[in-house]
This record gives C-alpha cells, sequence and structure tokens, in this order.
C-alpha cells in the first residue's frame, strides 16, 4: 500500500511516494536526520528553547500552551530546514500553519470559506514562500561550488540533487521541505502540550523529572547549552514523553491505498481503495498495558511486544526524524520544569481530534516561578 494525502499534491513526497522512489527520498531524510547530523543541532535547539522561554513564559503569570509550545517547535524545525531564513519566515507564516493543519483531513471540496478552500489557500501561501527561499539556495550554491556545507534541509537536498544522489525536482525538495515543517511542529508542540497537562496532576512524576534535569545541569554552568550527552541521560524525562504518546498519540492512524487487490481478515479490499490504519489503538489494551488508563511512565522499563507500541510508525515509512523530536522535547521539558511550576486554570477543559489532539482552550496554565532547592 502507498500512503493517502488529503492535500491533492501531486509532487514526491516522502508522504506519498512508495517502491523504489520511497527508498530513495527517505534515504535522502534519513541522511540529514541521523543521529549524527542531530547531535549537531542540540546547541542550536538549546538556543531556540532558552530564547523561546525568555520572550514567552518568563514574567507571565499565564500561559496558553498549545499556541505558545506550537510557535517554538515551528521555530526549531524551520531553523533545520531553512536555516538563516527560518526567523522571518516563522513570524509571516505562524497563522497559514495553524490554517493548514486544520485542513489536513477536511473534505476536499474546495468551497469558498470551507475549512478545505483555506487550507490549500495557506498551503500554496507557504509553498510559495519556501520555494523562493530554495531558489536563492540554489543561487548561492552555484556561487559557492563544490565547498558548500548542508547545514540545512534545503540546502543539503540540494547539495546531493547536484551530486546526483537523488533525482528530485525543485518542486519535491519544497514539497518534502513543506511535509517536514508541518508533520514536525505539529506533533512536537502537541507531546510537550499533554506532557505539561498530565505533570500539572502528577506531583511525584513532575518531582522525578526535575530530580533528574537538575542532576545534568548541576554539571554544568548556566551558560552552557545542553549536549548530545546530556540528552542521553534524560532516560526518565523520555519515559514520561513515551508515556504521554501512548495515551494521547499526535497522530490516531494513517490512511493508506490499496496498490492491488488485498484480502484482509475476511474483507476484500479492491485496489485504489484508501485504508485507515489506526496503529494507536493498542495503547488501551489491557492484555497489552496493565491498567492502561493510568498514567504510569514506569511500564516502558518492562518489555513491550512488537508492534504495539508505534508512536512513530514502523517499518519504512517510521518517522524519520524521530531522533530529532527526542532532542527537541528533552531540551524544552529541561528549561520547562526547572524554572517553573505550574497549574491547569480549567480543570474541566476537554479535547477534541481535529485531526490531532487539541484542547479546547488551548490548555492556559498559572505559571509560577520554581523554588529552587
Amino acid at each position: 500500500m502507498t500512503s493517502g494525502s488529503g492535500t491533492g499534491s501531486t509532487s514526491r513526497s516522502v508522504l506519498t511516494l512508495a517502491g523504489v522512489e520511497l527508498k530513495q527520498v527517505r534515504g535522502a531524510l534519513q541522511g540529514f536526520l541521523k543521529p549524527e547530523m542531530v547531535r549537531r543541532y542540540v546547541c542550536k535547539i538549546d538556543h531556540e528553547v532558552r530564547s523561546h522561554v525568555e520572550l514567552n513564559w518568563v514574567g507571565r503569570d499565564i500561559v496558553t500552551v498549545l499556541p505558545t509550545v506550537r510557535r517554538l517547535a515551528l521555530g526549531i524545525i524551520c531553523s533545520a530546514v531553512l536555516g538563516q531564513e527560518a526567523a522571518h519566515f516563522k513570524e509571516s507564516l505562524c497563522t497559514d500553519f495553524v490554517t493548514l493543519g486544520k485542513a489536513i483531513l477536511s473534505f476536499p471540496v474546495k468551497i469558498p470559506f470551507s475549512r478545505f478552500s483555506k487550507g490549500m489557500t495557506a498551503s500554496a501561501k507557504i509553498r510559495k514562500a519556501i520555494t523562493n527561499i530554495a531558489q536563492k539556495k540554489q543561487e548561492s550554491l552555484l556561487h559557492a561550488g563544490h565547498g558548500a556545507a548542508g547545514n540545512d534541509f534545503i540546502t543539503y537536498m540540494l547539495i546531493l540533487c547536484s551530486q546526483g544522489v537523488h533525482s528530485l525536482t525543485m518542486e519535491d525538495i519544497v514539497d518534502n521541505a513543506m511535509s517536514l515543517i508541518v508533520g514536525a511542529h505539529e506533533t512536537s508542540s502537541v507531546l510537550i502540550t499533554f506532557m505539561i497537562r498530565y505533570l500539572a496532576g502528577e506531583q511525584d512524576i513532575l518531582d522525578k523529572v526535575t530530580k533528574e534535569q537538575d542532576e545534568i545541569a548541576s554539571n554544568k554552568k548556566p551558560e552552557d547549552a545542553l549536549t548530545w550527552d546530556d540528552v542521553a541521560k534524560m532516560k526518565y524525562t523520555w519515559k514520561v514523553a513515551m508515556e504521554t504518546l501512548r495515551t494521547v498519540p499526535p497522530v490516531f492512524g494513517s490512511f493508506r491505498t490499496a496498490t492491488k487487490d488485498i484480502e484482509y481478515q475476511g474483507y476484500h479490499i479492491p485496489k485504489g481503495w484508501k485504508v485507515f490504519a489506526a496503529q494507536s489503538v493498542t495503547h488501551m489494551d489491557a492484555q497489552i498495558f496493565h491498567e492502561p488508563h493510568n498514567f504510569d511512565p514506569t511500564r516502558f522499563e518492562k518489555f513491550v511486544p512488537p508492534y504495539c507500541y508505534m508512536p512513530f510508525g514502523g517499518g519504512p515509512r517510521m518517522c524519520p526524524g524521530n531522533e530529532f523530536a527526542r532532542v527537541e522535547i528533552m531540551v524544552a521539558m529541561h528549561y520547562l520544569v526547572r524554572q517553573f511550576r505550574w497549574k491547569i486554570m480549567c480543570k474541566e477543559e476537554t479535547y477534541k481530534r481535529d485531526p490531532k489532539p487539541t484542547p479546547s482552550l488551548g490548555l492556559p496554565i498559572k505559571l509560577n516561578i520554581r523554588s529552587m532547592p
């Protein structure tokens, strides 16, 4: 099966390719997002998080978490994908990304002022801006010659193209850049939001996370950035993230298109039909996870059967940016739990999937500076 797409795009994005083409493009993506490359970004992510916290959290009594951390996540992934041009791009198109995110699973009929129509307009605006950046980078590469370094995703892909590693066109590179930005910042912001939501009501878990982060900070000067090795020590904090992904998966499932007629458990699925695969239904199965409705990060200290927990997918379509996401989440939580304490302002606030888990009020919290021990 191939991935289904709700955008109507015909360009070759990693989300829509299959077979040899998927392998080629995914290989290029993995080359950029492999641990050795992500290691170089830890310092940059640290800087992004510190700046964001100082600007949007320090000195505030009330913070609405989801839109706030969405701006953080957008800034981080834009920096990795676009490089120096990220700051202006993020500020000018932040609202368009929200509009596009809401339209991803909307009914695909272009009626004026519908969610789908607004999403298509936002998509075109974002794509145009990324194309302009990519074209300027291509011109710079022509002047720089073979000595150019691929420090951002677009430059990296353009260099590989010039070396014949892949056959993606400029349109394809732009589409994959857009897929990375949309997918990465939406899912990361949801995860951070719900970690904050859970930690507000789980004092014992918050204390353990804080203790782990304080121990890491105790070996550094206040001005020192976190490192790859520091992130690797955040084992309990990552278990909290994993438990959050289990209970509130940012991506409930995905569409696939049948490439041929298939039979599955007595059902006939004709070629060309769309199938929705809900990989996360196992997360609340009591036969797999004991007392699944309890929030218990220690459950990940035990063995989890294969294919029962796949928050980043699996196989050839496993999220290529899982290591990048891990670093981003851990760095963000390091600075938040060490500096602040918070209370949920509306304990009755619910959330909906539209298409990702979204608190109805955006999760407003009452913020206090943490009393350091």
